[in-house]
């Protein structure tokens, strides 16, 4: 074993009042840190001291899921879960340059600097590449690396950013099948820049790395980084890992590591960070949300789970505040044929529904959260924002639009279609008017296109049909020009054990479901795309071959744009994933993992993670016949025509 022990510190999970003696060590600590700098600087005050004298750069990463682009058709876009995951500690740090060294600033002292946010002619004219493709200057966009691909010319951009910037900080979100990537990210930076702090988060980390109030205990899944770092299944590369609802969280870990650095900016300590986080809790420092920090000092982790006042998610910071919007989807063209600047917007962080084989049912994220309040009018606003930044179409990467609520999906596609239909932008709401300010934002609010998710259970057995049909209408005259369908499988043997198929009527069974909403949405005017998942309990040739079959038929009758497949992979924290006794035996942390054809046709397939209901013959099949039936509806390769001929079936 590599780590010797766990203590748990509690101070973020208590409603104590303020301990007196931390509060004044706190204010202590902090009031010698600002005469400290003032001093460096030979300046008369606080207020005199340059941003250039107290900032230190950061560094963060999107962990991608792919070795090659072969077989996949990738959308260039904005890595949303980092940018969210940042958007409180861009924000703080945002503020504090705007304020100066000061007690009353979220960074009294020291603060990462995440560049300048885009100015508007950027924003107008960002687009998606690594940073040496892009033009930047020093705008925060430099500082996300995001290079969809893991291959040999990211890991060489990887050094070459980590030699322009020297990060003290490094901050990767990661999915589980980018988790091996991650953690070579990782290596490089502590290559390159030894007393760099590497930071982990994303949605492994909320799978495999929770807190138990009642056990009083940090639980680790298998495939953890923690867990794997303690087997010595992989390096001891990250000293803190968030988990849970971290916007706060981070924040909170952020301002403790300003703390902590030395004034000369060089270097924080893990054993410095720990002590400055434990002072801060033990101050009366309260931080929101549902949350876990933990942090690996040498052969000890340090944990500090949190619970806070409830977020909602309408008052958090935007996260394109410090970033510009890069993606541009093909499902929303311009009337020139290019694909429209996409920003991704969510106003829930979890579905609904509790699908055993999905990471975003509410039960693995935990709470349901939402915006709260005047959620709609918020939603507009935002919605208002993004388009002062450029935005031509916004897809909503909730689970579920509107967490599923006709009345929530009827008020806000009310106020978009009236706020697109004003007379002029002085006629927008008061809230909207704020970022309206240019002919060009009018135009763009006028042409927005947008999308959304939704199921077929919402659009047949829980509404009655003309509830549903004026929902539909109400998307359409709103906006909405595409919609997402999942369809996982066509089989009622395979269907039946999903939860996302409720009313399992006989009369009424998942194939009719899935047909008779792509009717609505059709007669609705609304193109549609739509996920198909192969290798759910149940699954055999049989059924691959009954839903590669009905899947076609929807193709040949025009109910669907796209159609994605997708192979089953385990996911931590999922019961399917238990079920199948996967989850002590999931190996998200090799780094010479062979991903290899058919694997790599899919997103997040890799051997040893993908359904035990399916062969390697059975994938290939799943990539020849789907290529083969659905034809160019199919948003990844053609065949392997050379492999189809030796086995006699082109």
């Amino acid at each position: 074993m590599f780590i010797s022990q766990t203590v748990v510190h509690d101070y973020f999970r208590t409603a104590a009042d303020m301990a007196a003696d931390s509060a004044r060590e706190l204010a202590q600590l902090r009031d010698s840190r600002i005469a400290g700098l003032v001093a460096r600087e030979g300046c008369t005050k606080p207020a005199e001291v340059p941003w250039s004298a107290r900032s230190f750069p950061v560094l963060s990463a999107l962990a991608p899921v792919m070795t090659s682009p072969e077989g996949e058709i990738t959308y260039p876009g904005d890595p949303m879960c980092l940018y969210a995951a940042l958007s409180v500690p861009v924000d703080s740090a945002l503020r504090s340059a705007r304020l100066g060294v000061g007690k009353d600033t979220p960074f009294s002292d020291l603060c990462p600097d995440w560049g300048k946010p885009p100015t508007k002619s950027r924003r107008l004219t960002a687009e998606h590449g690594l940073p040496s493709q892009r033009a930047t200057g020093g705008t925060s966009d430099a500082t996300v690396f995001d290079p969809r691909v893991w291959d040999e010319e990211a890991r060489a951009e990887l050094r070459a950013e980590v030699r322009r910037h020297r990060p003290k900080v490094f901050l990767v979100s990661t999915v589980s099948p980018g988790h091996r990537y991650a953690l070579e990210m990782a290596r490089i930076v502590k290559r390159e820049m030894p007393d760099c702090l590497v930071v982990f988060g994303g949605r492994h980390m909320d799978e495999t790395m929770t807190y138990s109030p009642a056990k009083r205990s940090v639980l680790l899944e298998y495939s953890s980084t923690l867990q794997a770092i303690d087997d010595r299944r992989a390096e001891a590369v990250v000293d803190f890992c968030v988990s849970g609802e971290g916007h706060f969280a981070l924040d909170l870990l952020m301002k403790a590591i300003a703390l902590a650095m030395d004034l000369d900016r060089t270097r924080a300590e893990v054993t410095e960070v720990v002590r400055v986080l434990k002072l801060l809790g033990a101050a009366g420092i309260r931080t929101p949300g549902n949350s876990l920090v933990c942090a690996l000092d040498a052969t000890t982790v340090h944990a500090f789970p949190i619970a806070g006042e409830k977020i909602d998610l309408g008052e958090l910071p935007s996260p394109y505040q410090g970033f510009a919007i890069r993606s541009r989807f093909p499902v929303f063209p311009l009337p020139d044929g290019t694909p429209a600047r996409t920003a991704h917007m969510t106003v829930s962080n979890a579905c609904p529904y509790h699908c055993d084989f999905c990471s975003e049912s509410a039960l693995v994220v935990g709470r349901l959260k939402r915006f709260r309040g005047s959620a709609a009018e918020t939603a507009l606003e935002r919605i208002c924002e993004y388009v002062s930044y450029g935005a031509q179409a916004v897809f909503f990467d909730d689970s579920i639009f509107w967490t599923g609520s006709f009345p929530l999906m009827r008020e806000f596609c009310e106020l978009l279609r009236s706020a697109r239909t004003v007379a002029g932008p002085e006629k927008l709401p008061e809230r909207c008017r704020r970022w309206i300010t240019e002919e060009g934002d009018w135009e763009r609010l006028r042409n927005l296109q947008f999308g959304c998710q939704v199921t077929a259970d919402l659009l047949t057995t829980l509404h009655k049909e003309q509830e549903v049909r004026d929902v539909l209408t109400a998307l359409r005259d709103a906006g909405c020009t595409y919609l997402y369908m999942g369809i996982e499988s066509m089989s009622t043997d395979v269907m039946q054990h999903v939860h996302k198929n409720i009313r399992r009527i006989t009369e009424f069974p998942w194939k009719a479901k899935v047909r008779t909403a792509l009717e609505r949405i059709r007669d609705a005017g609304i193109p549609v795309g739509s996920s198909v998942l192969f290798g759910l309990e149940g699954e055999t040739r049989e059924t691959i071959e009954e839903t590669v079959y009905e899947v076609g038929q929807l193709v040949d009758d025009g109910l669907i744009v796209l159609a994605s497949p997708n192979i089953l992979t385990y996911h931590p924290a999922t019961k399917i994933t238990r079920a199948h006794d996967m989850h002590d035996k999931l190996d998200y942390h090799s780094p010479d993992i062979d991903n290899r054809p058919p694997y790599i046709f899919f997103e997040e397939a890799f051997p040893g993670v993908v359904s035990r209901r399916l062969t390697e013959d059975d994938i290939w099949f799943i990539h020849e016949e789907t290529a083969k039936r659905w034809g160019a509806i199919r948003n990844s390769a053609e065949p392997d025509v050379r492999r189809m001929e030796q086995a006699g079936t082109a």
